[in-house]
């Protein structure tokens, strides 16, 4: 069998799959998220547990032996781990909002702009420029500790390995250090932000993705493991986005639209990212929006429903929603795409005591729809769109979501991000596996064009309603 293991922000998972990309079971793991005044932390060691875990249990519960496995997970964030391994303080969530003060510094004195021209990353306050730069200011002593700064994934491969030292990939080093049309990093930018005196703790980037051999702690010593790609390409690879113009949309924690290209235009209004991959001159063009199903699980909460409930409480109130509106800006550090507002908080409009819960959560996940239509445009979608993540498990939304972006979407189900980290993992060992097998959507979802056409007045409403949003958020 072939084991794809993905370490998400909230869940841990490992899934196994035989020869032909059928999947024959997934284990997974909650993590918790320290949340306390726009920090936003995990344990490190409770990660690698929970790893371990998943891997263990699926190992029993699957027959057969493992042919090979592959790596992914949540990218950005800062991982400091010392020259062992071992975490050097708790890892800093990609969702963190302490840096904020940094960005909008950067934002006015027009370092952020001079850093997207070069490699084409529009930083926010979770990626590691920001962070590190935090850190510098805030836990020298911490930097002065560690021996590098990596990423989620790259931590866990390290102790999965017992690699000797860190390692990272394209893709993780690709925001906000990593020069696209040269693949290392741009040193210009790590001087832009303060940060050549530690210019040391950038991992070493492993092009293609690095490999090694599992030690023995939740795989079988000796498996072949691969390191990459993290968590967005690995689903585009998943769902089989690979060729120019073709696009992914992923529901989940964070609201990720990716599009294929062959194209590097570092024009325009700087926002979300190039993401390089394993293979040069093919690239992802970004636009990973802090919150997808994070907002809609904070309504559902605050309203006292319940996810199970999702697709009655979606029926159970028209296109429009009786007028509510949701900007769906729940983040604490604001929003990173497809344009840089660390200050943008979200907004519910049109509420009424007539207003029901389920005009709320129809308005919420009507708000995400726009959210993805935004950022879809933004990253230049012409060809086909799949779908994927936890929020197309509901059928009520991904029909909602076909109306508001107004095109077909392929449904790609299972453990997306997983299955792309194998085939990563085959065409780095070689290992010849069918691709168009692996990526084959479950089901195609088609847009009812009476719904379209109201959505796309709403799109346009939306648009104007967040315009004057981010004035507020900059005053």
């Amino acid at each position: 069998m072939y084991v794809g293991i993905d370490v998400g922000t909230s869940m841990v998972k490992a899934a196994a799959f035989d020869r032909d990309g059928r999947e024959l079971g997934v284990e997974a793991r909650p993590v918790g998220l320290d949340l306390r005044g726009g920090a936003v932390e995990q344990d490190m060691a409770e990660v690698c547990a929970a790893v371990v875990a998943v891997l263990e249990a699926l190992t029993a519960r699957v027959p057969g032996p493992v042919e090979l496995a592959g790596l992914t997970g949540q990218g950005d964030g800062v991982w400091l781990v010392d020259a062992a391994g071992r975490p050097v303080r708790p890892a800093i969530s990609w969702m963190d909002g302490r840096a904020h003060e940094l960005v909008d510094q950067w934002l006015a004195d027009g370092t952020f702009e001079t850093v997207f021209r070069r490699t084409g990353s529009a930083m926010f306050p979770g990626c590691p420029g920001p962070l590190l730069a935090w850190l510098d200011r805030h836990e020298p002593d911490a930097l002065r500790r560690a021996a590098a700064a990596v990423y989620c994934k790259d931590m866990v491969f390290q102790r999965l390995t017992g690699a000797g030292r860190a390692v990272t990939d394209v893709s993780d080093a690709s925001m906000p250090f990593l020069d696209p049309r040269t693949r290392r990093y741009d040193n210009g930018v790590v001087e832009l932000l303060g940060l050549t005196g530690r210019r040391r703790l950038l991992p070493a980037i492993g092009d293609p993705i690095a490999t090694g051999e599992a030690s023995g702690e939740g795989l079988p010593a000796g498996t072949r493991l691969s390191n990459g790609p993290y968590d967005l390409p690995a689903c585009a690879l998943g769902a089989g986005v690979t060729a120019p113009g073709d696009g992914l949309l992923i529901v989940g924690t964070c609201l990720a639209s990716l599009v294929a290209t062959t194209e590097l235009d570092l024009g325009g209004e700087p926002a979300g990212l190039y993401i390089s991959t394993d293979r040069p001159g093919r690239l992802l063009r970004a636009m990973p929006a802090m919150v997808g199903t994070a907002a809609l699980d904070w309504v559902l909460r605050t309203t006292g429903a319940r996810h199970e409930e999702l697709d009655d409480l979606l029926t159970a109130a028209p296109p429009g929603a009786h007028g509510v509106r949701v900007l769906p800006y729940f983040a604490p550090s604001g929003e990173r795409a497809p344009f840089v507002e660390p200050g943008l908080r979200a907004e519910l409009l049109g509420v009424c005591l007539e207003s029901t819960p389920a005009d709320l959560v129809r308005a919420t996940c009507e708000g995400i729809g726009y959210a993805a239509r935004h950022c879809l445009e933004a990253a230049g979608l012409t060809g086909s769109l799949a779908v994927c993540g936890g929020g197309t498990r509901s059928p009520a939304w991904v029909g909602l979501l076909a109306d508001v972006l107004g095109r077909p979407l392929r449904v790609v189900e299972g453990e997306v991000g997983a299955r792309g980290a194998v085939l990563a993992a085959a065409e780095r060992y070689g290992v010849p596996l069918d691709a168009a097998a692996w990526t084959e959507p479950a089901r195609t979802v088609e847009p009812d064009p009476d719904r379209a056409a109201c959505y796309a007045k709403g799109y346009e409403e939306h648009l104007e309603l967040l315009a004057g949003a981010r004035e507020r958020a900059r005053r």
